[in-house]
């Protein structure tokens, strides 16, 4: 198999995990083969600092086996002393870097990291990679030793640097399937979503279904219209970019089909919708008349979620200061954003987020957001 072959198998792979991340070391392993390289790792989540991330997602994966002891020793053992973490979140995006260099001089000769773990696990002589994310998210990818002696090529860099832009649209879409509720959902399921706008695309690019949320805004013709059947942006120069993206991810000729992201222009000084398109392999029956070849998502940041702070304390148990903070926290906004609007120290919010956290069992974010979205869907909550 060519690099290019395995390359748009790659691509093929992570668009399919996307809608089900238990998928995800078999693309690690695809990955591993492409890069020439003994494992590889994903993790992405919110915060600026070290002593201050909220982990969405973590895998190290080597040759396509996950390892999650070695991901519960890093964060519990080695992560509250690795010193090249605040190097790597203050990173430019995308800039490879040898692991090797992320270390000073004197770390090199003693952090338990860089001494006892990365060479217990073949990632002395690797890369890592900060990317920007979705809403301030920080991505890092990791990658391991590799596997031969003709050591990192030009050729294997390049390729790692290929690979980025598509597991940051990896991270884009997963997310918004996650904000959705969707997340492990098959494309055809999708289109009963009350969270975001869902349309679907045949292989030649005309819109197959949508759902309520999509048909209301190609009715209002107001950032996104169906014109003819074609999915188009309202705005002449904006349409322009949304054709090459869809060009983009279903190719008429041929070629790997890509995942992409933008946001459209509105009147009335509405907030921009955001839009992700993703190829999709189509699950239909062989005996439906129209074969699915892309999904769409749409976000309008109006439509968040108007959860009343009084009721989802009652419903939850939760003190005012805690419902208030959970239903900033479940509309979106960063913990940097809450202590601005509350007035409270960023400290206290995050003490109130643990709080919560424990009185329901919760671990991460995302857990949090999907309580606060069931109470939205109980009898008597103001939407």
């Amino acid at each position: 198999m060519s690099s290019q072959d395995l390359f748009e198998r790659v691509l093929t792979s992570l668009h399919a995990c996307v809608l089900d991340d238990v998928g995800w070391p078999a693309v690690s392993g695809l990955i591993d083969e492409l890069c020439g390289a003994k494992g590889n790792g994903l993790v992405f989540g919110d915060g600026t600092r070290p002593d201050d991330v909220d982990v969405f997602f973590a895998q190290f994966c080597f040759r396509g086996q996950r390892d999650t002891e070695l991901e519960r020793k890093y964060f519990t053992v080695y992560y509250p002393g690795d010193e090249r973490v605040r190097r790597l979140l203050l990173l430019p995006d995308s800039r490879i870097t040898p692991v090797r260099a992320l270390y000073s001089e004197e770390e090199r000769k003693t952090s338990l990291v860089y001494n006892e773990m990365l060479p217990n696990i073949d990632s002395l002589d690797g890369f890592n990679v900060r990317l920007d994310g979705p809403d301030g998210m920080g991505i890092v990818v990791v990658v391991s030793d590799p596997v031969d002696r003709d050591g990192w090529t030009s050729e294997r860099v390049e390729t790692i640097g290929r690979l980025l832009p598509p597991i940051r649209q990896f991270v884009r879409v997963r997310q918004a399937l996650v904000d959705a509720r969707a997340l492990g959902a098959a494309p055809f399921a999708l289109l009963d979503n009350v969270r975001w706008g869902v349309i679907q695309l045949d292989r030649r690019g005309r819109i197959a279904a949508v759902n309520d949320r999509a048909r209301a805004l190609l009715l209002a013709a107001d950032g996104l219209c169906d014109r003819g059947g074609h999915l188009r942006a309202s705005l002449p120069e904006e349409d322009k970019t949304l054709q090459r993206l869809l060009a983009r991810v279903l190719p008429a000729i041929g070629g790997p089909a890509e995942g992409a992201s933008m946001r459209l222009g509105r009147r009335d000084s509405l907030p921009r919708l955001v839009l992700h398109v993703n190829p999709v392999k189509d699950e239909a029956p062989e005996s439906a008349q129209v074969r699915i070849g892309a999904l769409v998502l749409v976000m309008d940041p109006a439509w968040r979620l108007d959860l009343e702070p009084a009721r989802v304390g009652q419903l939850l148990g939760l003190t005012p200061a805690e419902s208030l903070v959970a239903v900033l926290y479940a509309q979106g906004k960063s913990i940097d954003e809450i202590a601005l609007s509350t007035g409270r120290r960023r400290t206290t919010i995050k003490w109130h987020l643990r709080h919560i956290y424990d009185k329901h069992r919760l671990s991460r974010q995302v857990e949090l957001s999907q309580l606060l979205m069931s109470v939205a869907d109980v009898p008597g909550v103001r939407r």
